[in-house]
């Protein structure tokens, strides 16, 4: 989120006479910030539902890894494009549209009542998000004319972007201990309903009076390349690697190469890939997505470890997850002084080198539970991620050509959204994998057939079978369903803390001597 900050430093006007803002200014700050908070804990809410719908909605593995990043998805391939169509059709006017989309997708999403309506309903939770996001920031830089102001302004919108994200466990299990999981969405309704009610009273409308090119085929091909990528990961999970997979990825690379090559050809691409020439820059872009990557994977498999493994609550899963949080917020704090004495290289290698280590020590949880070790390798985890991402994404904006910072941080956010997609899709699809091999050699010799293939799609589906055969057989396929789960996240641990791990020695490596600008570490390109 300190993209944001280095870009809206960037491009902040010298202190002239500029009009202070007053309380109908800071109101409106609340009321674009309110939706930012909500976006954010909608990446990681739903994580703490999984068992629950999961039992209601009976999804395979691969749909269940769809209703989880296909918000991202969207999000990532849409953010830039409809910054684009705010400039052109009024910022105010795409953010109020915008509420209203985001509104009847959590509607839909609340009570769906299949699998695939709730992936429907969170791809347009995507279109809705992309909408917002960049509109808030858009009429915030516009709101506030004071530069002090105006960066002040911007830290609470970034802070609540990022908050949102170590929230969303906790908010999901106090809501799933008293409500069913479709209460997860409509908690968007209420603040959509009052940025509706207030927006065309606290918000000015403002446009770019010379927009850029409108380009929607761009945005059209970055989503097919990233869906195509993630359903390859998705059928090697259920069906192993094969021919199938290979092909979804194969196509994935080809989209992705017709996207790079129009971007080269456009005078004003819709994302700016001549930055990458420049080493720091790709490599820090690189990092960026490895942190969120970790941090999502985690989020994956975590909470039906606690609920369905452990046999814990929903709220004692969100309260399990909340050292992550935590360490990630401490993580973030203590970058500047560590980016006063330190290159950004050895800072972002040793949060990378945390994360990784926080994974080892989750790859050693087993099914009896071990509350110390989840906390300290949740707490770990999330501190080397948040002092990673914090100073990737100054150098993302630092390693730009100061008339292009705006360009690198829309590259930056993009990259965080499609980061917590591909940790879902990878990590997900190889723990999928794992535990469908393991379960299916590890039931006993009596186990039914149709039960025994039943089991092999998820977890909470093991759960749901078991229960309908006699308490033998059930107890038998619960062991073995709880034993493939525990050794399959293990393993899953271990292949993200090698990914993780080489992407610390990356950085480390390429950006070794390389400082950020300012003394704070925050900023000041």
């Amino acid at each position: 989120m300190s993209s944001v900050l280095s870009a809206a430093s960037a491009s902040a006007s010298p202190p002239d006479p500029a009009r202070r803002a007053g309380p109908r200014q800071w109101w409106a700050l609340v009321a674009l910030t309110a939706p930012v908070l909500l976006m954010s804990i909608d990446l990681t809410v739903l994580s703490m539902a999984v068992p629950a719908l999961s039992a209601d909605l009976a999804p395979t593995s691969s749909q269940l890894l769809w209703i989880i990043d296909v918000y991202g998805v969207f999000l990532a391939g849409l953010l830039i494009l409809m910054g684009s169509l705010g400039d052109r059709i009024g910022r105010r006017r795409l953010l109020l549209t915008g509420a209203v989309a985001f509104g009847a997708a959590s509607l839909l999403a609340a009570f769906a009542w299949n699998a695939e309506v709730l992936i429907l309903a969170r791809a347009l939770l995507g279109l809705g998000g992309a909408t917002l996001m960049p509109s808030t920031l858009s009429l915030i830089r516009n709101i506030f004319e004071d530069p002090a102001q105006r960066r002040r302004a911007i830290s609470v919108w970034a802070a609540a972007f990022a908050g949102g994200a170590g929230l969303g466990p906790v908010v999901g299990g106090v809501l799933l201990e008293h409500f069913w999981w479709g209460s997860v969405f409509l908690i968007n309704l209420p603040v959509m309903a009052l940025l509706l009610a207030v927006g065309p009273f606290l918000l000015p409308e403002s446009r770019d009076p010379r927009p850029g090119p409108f380009d929607p085929l761009s945005a059209v091909l970055l989503i097919v390349s990233v869906l195509a990528v993630v359903f390859g990961f998705k059928e090697a999970g259920r069906l192993g690697w094969g021919l199938a997979p290979a092909a979804w990825l194969a196509g994935g690379a080809v989209v992705a190469a017709l996207f790079a090559v129009r971007q080269r050809r456009l005078a004003q691409p819709l994302l700016d890939l001549g930055l990458f020439r420049s080493l720091p820059f790709g490599v820090a872009v690189f990092t960026n997505i490895a942190g969120v990557f970790a941090m999502t994977g985690m989020l994956y498999f975590f909470p039906q470890y606690v609920q369905i493994v452990l046999g814990r609550s929903a709220l004692e899963a969100g309260l399990w997850a909340l050292p992550l949080a935590v360490g990630a917020v401490l993580g973030s704090l203590a970058v500047p002084a560590l980016a006063r004495r330190l290159s950004a290289g050895l800072v972002i290698g040793l949060g990378l080198a945390l994360a990784a280590t926080g994974y080892l020590l989750l790859s050693r949880l087993d099914a009896g539970g071990a509350a110390a070790l989840a906390f300290t390798g949740g707490a770990v985890l999330g501190g080397g991620v948040g002092l990673a991402n914090t100073l990737t994404n100054d150098v993302i904006v630092g390693a730009a050509p100061p008339g292009r910072a705006g360009a690198a941080a829309g590259i930056s956010e993009t990259a965080y959204e499609l980061g917590g997609a591909m940790g879902t899709a990878v990590l997900g699809s190889i723990g999928a994998q794992a535990y469908a091999s393991r379960v299916l050699s590890d039931l006993p010799a009596q186990t039914p057939p149709a039960a025994a293939e039943a089991a092999t799609q998820t977890l909470a589906t093991a759960e749901r079978v078991a229960a309908a055969l006699p308490p033998a057989q059930g107890r038998g396929l619960l062991d073995a369903a709880h034993g493939a789960f525990v050794d399959a996240m293990s393993q899953t641990f271990l292949t993200g803390a090698v990914i993780v791990a080489a992407a610390a020695a990356t950085a480390a490596l390429v950006l070794r001597g390389h400082r950020v600008g300012g003394t704070d570490g925050t900023g000041g390109h």
